[in-house]
């Protein structure tokens, strides 16, 4: 059961909810007209039935010390209006005995005499439910003082007949404009789906690499919102297949030469038979190594930097504490151990929304190529500007030439001068992170020497 409620269609739930709304609507107006169809009629024929009455009450007069009643005809005229119901009358004198009856072998218990002028009842008719109405007129004469009681009663077919007209003339209209409505709805809610259906063939009809963003155009609000989503998700996701494109052939691209070399140089290695060639081709072979190894080692961070940046959830970072992490690192001892570093930070907090790993790798990448490209001192800090904050990499050297910093952020962008001591990745690693979190990167160049920068929004300190 649970599994046919949760395949069912949208459109099924929509015509489900509207008829359900429709026949609770109906149920609850059906008990409205009962109720108030009953109250007419009552109403109606009450009023009948004092009127009847009132006519022989006022009939009756007193003639020799005892009353006397000649019924009206006007009386049995209004009664006539309910044709299939039994009638019932009866005169009581003060004593309660029965002066003149249609029946004077049955008998109707009225209720005890009050100051109302009538008084209705509910008793049986011959065993049929019948209503009844008590009218009291009082002589006060010579020869005769009491009360009289006139009793006047029919069965409750015509109410009933009269209830049951007053309901079907309602409920009939009430029907055929529910009917309507369902109508009116079945071709609302077709119309209003009618979208979803050029959403799955558009989806059906998409070659699977095809992740470009959905058309939105003319569609409803809240499909709009809905596709709004799904293109943000289709974008992160086509961002994540490219990166995983880009890894798959910069690896298998950059990987083709180190591999060959490295086997040209250990073959070399192995049939040189002079001491000195074999000691030069193994110091090549463990130079093509070293470089291979950086060579996979930025590969797979970028791949990570990438996936970080799209997949782990922004949290306040001081890039005082990513610089002083990056300084303490071994790496920085090993490019350059001659090379005096400094750490350049105050004392207020510069904070920033973003991950903190993948800033890490930044700023190891702009201080690593300081260290090897710069002039000595190099320093390494975090400042605010304003409304930015800056992590930074100082060098007193002269900075790469105006060309690679044009091409700055494309991929194995290399100087004329790295040859195998650069795979041309740091860069790209820089860029990708500063505009991962709406950053920039900028490098220039003063009478003090060269500075490469991350450029980030300021956000607030953390309390």
């Amino acid at each position: 059961m649970p599994e046919a409620r949760a395949m069912q269609s949208l459109t099924a739930r929509v015509f489900g909810t509207v008829l359900a709304i429709l026949v609770l609507g109906g149920v609850l107006v059906a008990i409205s007209i009962l109720w108030n169809g009953r109250q007419a009629a009552r109403q109606s024929y009450d009023r009948i039935l004092f009127g009847a009455a009132s006519d022989i009450a006022e009939s009756i007069r007193i003639q020799q010390g005892a009353p006397l009643v000649d019924l009206p005809v006007s009386a049995f005229e209004l009664l006539a209006q309910a044709p299939e119901d039994r009638i019932y009358y009866a005169i009581l004198d003060p004593g309660r005995e029965i002066i003149t009856s249609v029946d004077p072998q049955q008998r109707i218990v009225p209720p005890p005499r009050s100051a109302d002028p009538a008084r209705f009842f509910d008793a049986e008719l011959d065993g049929e439910p019948a209503r009844f109405v008590q009218v009291t007129r009082r002589f006060t004469e010579r020869d005769f003082s009491g009360a009289v009681d006139v009793i006047v009663g029919q069965t409750l077919r015509a109410r009933q007949a009269m209830t049951t007209e007053l309901m079907l003339n309602a409920l009939l209209p009430m029907a055929a404009a529910g009917i309507l409505l369902m109508a009116i709805a079945v071709l609302v809610v077709r119309s209003a789906l009618r979208p979803l259906d050029a959403l799955v063939s558009d989806l059906t009809g998409r070659d699977p690499y095809d992740l470009t963003p959905m058309p939105t155009d003319n569609l409803p609000r809240e499909l709009q919102v809905m596709l709004g989503a799904m293109n943000r998700f289709m974008a992160r996701l086509d961002g994540q297949v490219e990166a995983m494109r880009n890894l798959i052939s910069d690896t298998a691209h950059q990987l083709r030469t180190p591999v060959a070399a490295i086997q040209i140089h250990a073959e070399s290695a192995t049939v040189e038979t002079d001491g000195v060639s074999r000691r030069r081709a193994l110091d090549r072979l463990l130079i093509r190594t070293r470089s291979l190894s950086k060579l996979l080692d930025q590969l797979l961070s970028r791949a990570l930097v990438v996936h970080r940046t799209d997949s782990v959830a922004r949290t306040p970072v001081d890039l005082r504490e990513v610089a002083l992490e990056v300084m303490e690192r071994d790496d920085s001892l090993a490019l350059a151990p001659e090379t005096e570093l400094r750490l350049v930070i105050g004392e207020e907090p510069v904070i920033v929304l973003a991950d903190a790993f993948s800033l890490q790798e930044a700023a190891r990448n702009l201080l690593g190529n300081a260290l090897k490209y710069g002039k000595p001192p190099v320093s390494i800090g975090a400042s605010q500007e304003g409304g930015e904050v800056i992590l930074w990499v100082h060098d007193c050297g002269a900075g790469p030439a105006e060309g690679v910093i044009a091409r700055l952020g494309d991929r194995f962008n290399r100087t004329a001068g790295s040859h195998e001591n650069s795979t041309g990745i740091g860069l790209s690693i820089v860029t990708s992170v500063a505009a991962a979190f709406a950053g920039r990167v900028t490098m220039t160049q003063d009478e003090t020497g060269f500075r490469a920068a991350l450029v980030f929004p300021s956000a607030r300190v953390p309390s």
